[in-house]
């Protein structure tokens, strides 16, 4: 398995645990200790398969240094991936000399390699090293189902049991079965004299279904393709768990109105009511007089009917700290001018709440608080997360100011409370009304 940044969201003696307990090699060639100088995972593993040895490099994105928990990996450097690929691929056909080598990688697929504010991801790796030094990469991080419409463009919206065509760069396979365990993805090869050929790939979805309206107007959803039956061994393994966890994960903890909007191609881009209501959560615990956090730490919508304290940890699966910290004016506005900078199509896009601006040049144009004016002698509280209070998403630090306080209490319980007490939700309250801009 190719290490990814969320490992990082936890200390290294979480990620060390599950390495004792995975039965598979947790591999990354360009993650370093400082200190030392030396990796801190294993780079590649080897594998015999068919009388070929295999080579597999794992590597993970040096943006993990920005977007992972920065408190997690003081003594930790990301070096860039394509550097060490060209090393690790060097070593190991002067030492191994493995027949394949294919790189897993937690990096990104961005196509015709424009990968705007993140870090250079497998495209731009591929094109960067001597071709065909890779048989396959096998990717991830982007989230996508990485099939392609024409040279250098994927397909928009992919459907499900379809063909696929994966992306191939300067002789290397391009793969990517999208998230969460939705596919599988196969490759077929054939190796002859040397040589690696791709003769067959798909996506195959595991229960993929689909909402379908019959001519009586009621609607249901159907499987894409033809069901994949449940593995029972693996049913009666995970169902304790399940059931155990049944019981608080499923209460009704309060309703809304409307859907509450956070998939990742909305939190990422616009403002949103499920970023204002996030915040507004934080800003109701520690009486704050505005709020600020990525928009890569929201990960799901909630539809409207009954919210269920799953839904909320959907939400919010991390586990980071509501935090805040007391700034003058004149801090709000330069922490603010910053944030704002952070572009679209990142985890790094900022949600805001009680702030309004226009943004223009690397400026804040009529920048207010709570509807006023910022008064740059007043003393103001900022709330946000522990993540970008300490630097996470490239966000300024607020760990180091004097006004600074660790609330101590976990956003998902923050955001269940508020839902809780603020039940039923009214969508409207949280919809943005174009108080922030860019120009």
């Amino acid at each position: 398995m190719a290490i990814g940044n969320h490992e990082f969201d936890n200390p290294l003696t979480v990620l060390r645990q599950q390495e004792k307990w995975a039965k598979f090699p947790l591999l990354s060639a360009n993650i370093y200790q400082k200190s030392t100088g030396e990796r801190l995972f294993k780079p590649w593993a080897l594998f015999k398969r068919q009388d070929l040895k295999i080579a597999v490099i794992g590597l993970t994105t040096d943006d993990t240094a920005k977007i992972g928990n920065p408190e997690y990996f003081t003594d930790i450097e990301f070096r860039k991936p394509a550097d060490e690929a060209k090393l690790v691929i060097q070593e190991l056909q002067q030492t191994e000399k493995p027949d394949i080598i294919i790189a897993a990688t937690h990096m990104g697929h961005y196509d015709n390699g424009e990968h705007g504010s993140n870090a250079p991801g497998d495209v731009e790796m591929a094109r960067a090293l001597p071709a065909g030094s890779l048989a396959m990469i096998v990717g991830g991080h982007s989230q996508d189902p990485v099939c392609m419409a024409a040279e250098n463009k994927k397909q928009v919206d992919y459907v499900p049991g379809t063909p696929c065509k994966p992306d191939q760069q300067n002789g290397i396979w391009i793969v990517q079965a999208h998230e969460w365990g939705k596919y599988v993805g196969r490759a077929d090869f054939e190796f002859r004299n040397g040589e690696m050929k791709m003769v067959n790939y798909q996506l195959i979805p595991v229960n993929l279904k689909k909402k379908v309206t019959w001519e009586d107007g009621k609607s249901e959803r159907v499987l894409y393709t033809p069901e994949i039956a449940e593995n029972q061994q693996m049913i009666s393994l995970l169902s304790p768990f399940q059931n155990k966890g049944k019981a608080q994960l499923e209460v009704k903890i309060g309703e809304t109105n409307g859907r509450l909007e956070g998939d990742r191609d909305k939190v990422r881009f616009v403002q949103t009511n499920m970023g204002r209501l996030i915040l507004a959560a934080q800003m109701d615990r520690t009486g704050a007089d505005l709020a600020v956090m990525s928009g890569g730490g929201i990960r799901d919508s909630i539809e409207a009917g009954d919210i269920s304290y799953k839904n909320v940890l959907k939400v919010q699966p991390f586990g980071n700290v509501v935090v805040y910290a007391d700034m003058t004016g004149k801090e709000v506005i330069d922490y603010l001018t910053a944030v704002a900078q952070m572009k679209p199509d990142s985890g790094a896009y900022p949600q805001f709440a009680n702030v309004s601006f226009v943004a223009k040049d690397g400026k804040l144009n009529d920048l207010k608080i709570k509807g006023e004016p910022v008064d740059p002698a007043k003393t103001y509280r900022m709330a946000t997360l522990n993540f970008n209070a300490t630097g996470g998403d490239g966000y300024p630090r607020l760990d180091n100011k004097p006004g600074y306080v660790n609330t101590g209490f976990i956003d998902a319980e923050v955001l269940k409370a508020y839902i809780q007490k603020s039940s039923p939700l009214d969508v409207s309250v949280y919809e943005p009304k174009g108080e922030v801009s860019w120009q």
